[in-house]
């Protein structure tokens, strides 16, 4: 019978969500409206119903946005060929990338500059890749598996740089790398870990509570990608893992023999949603609920200057 429930912290937003969803906010408050945002601002609805209940237009293309309106776009990070649209259409543009996506398009254009061949590691279609990719296309092969790793081919096997999606799995990334390394030795890695500190942390303390909890809930949207990373972590544990949108998907079957759950939410998860999925556990048993706290994260993120300058 369920009894205890572990808290995994740190869990939900990061420094780059909470940046993003505040550009969002402010804007609202500082513009004329309406204010546009390009795609969802995060991966979560929960947090993009919210933000359209404020006032927020969410449109998947530009093409949608009229002409010389205020539009955001998202966190995940955008290629030129989307900044010059919004050029060509007159769009007063705030640009919520996240500074660590931003880290990441600037290494791809440094690296092609230098005549590398650069091997993105992610995800194809997600926005993040996509806009990391539009930066220097010709320049940059993505590798998904190690599949990939073991076949994908470059102009010259002396001049390789390696780059990442910042919301994957760390083992995994690290696995596909060690293949990369076998095949060109002198390839480039960033001095800095493109995997973002919150992914880092969020992934280890998972595999912290997965020591004790025998299923692990993770809350997150399932376009979410670091989310889905949380539920392949505590599933390489060893432990049942369940992505859920909210307390509302909760099945009790899914606690059948378990005693002890452990609860994680994904960088763009609201903690409401935690506390809900927290009550629903109480009302199938769970007494004891512990806060397991693995380190401390104090990161924050300067607002651009296109919004920062509306609001003195």
């Amino acid at each position: 019978m369920l009894q205890k429930v572990i808290l995994a912290k740190p869990r939900g937003f990061c420094a780059g969500v909470e940046r993003a969803i505040e550009i969002v906010e402010q804007a609202l408050r500082h513009f004329p409206r309406p204010v546009y945002v390009r795609k969802e601002i995060v991966h979560n609805r929960h947090v993009v119903n919210a933000l359209r209940a404020k006032g927020a237009i969410f449109v998947e293309e530009l093409t949608e946005v009229p002409e010389g309106s205020t539009t955001i776009f998202s966190a995940h990070g955008v290629s030129p060929a989307v900044h010059e649209a919004a050029r060509k259409r007159r769009l007063r543009v705030i640009d919520a990338t996240c500074p660590l996506v931003t880290k990441v398009h600037v290494e791809a254009i440094r690296f092609a500059q230098e005549r590398y061949t650069l091997l993105l590691i992610g995800h194809a279609g997600h926005e993040e890749v996509e806009g990391t990719m539009g930066e220097v296309p010709h320049a940059i092969r993505l590798v998904q598996t190690l599949d990939d790793a073991q076949t994908v081919s470059v102009e010259n096997p002396e001049k390789v740089a390696v780059i990442t999606q910042t919301t994957l799995s760390v083992d995994d990334t690290r696995q596909i790398i060690e293949v990369l390394k076998s095949r060109f030795p002198r390839l480039i890695i960033p001095r800095k870990d493109d995997i973002c500190y919150a992914t880092q942390n969020r992934q280890n303390a998972v595999k912290d509570i997965a020591q004790e909890a025998e299923v692990i809930l993770v809350i997150g949207a399932k376009n979410s990608s670091n989310s889905i990373r949380l539920t392949e972590v505590a599933e390489d544990a060893g432990r049942r893992a369940y992505l859920i949108n909210d307390a509302g998907e909760i099945q009790p079957s899914w606690f059948e023999g378990a005693t002890c759950v452990g609860v994680t939410s994904g960088a763009s998860a609201p903690e409401h949603l935690v506390q809900e999925v927290v009550d629903a556990l109480k009302q199938l048993g769970a007494s004891v609920f512990e806060e397991r706290e693995l380190v401390r994260e104090d990161v924050s993120f300067s607002l651009p200057a296109q919004l920062t300058a509306h609001m003195q």
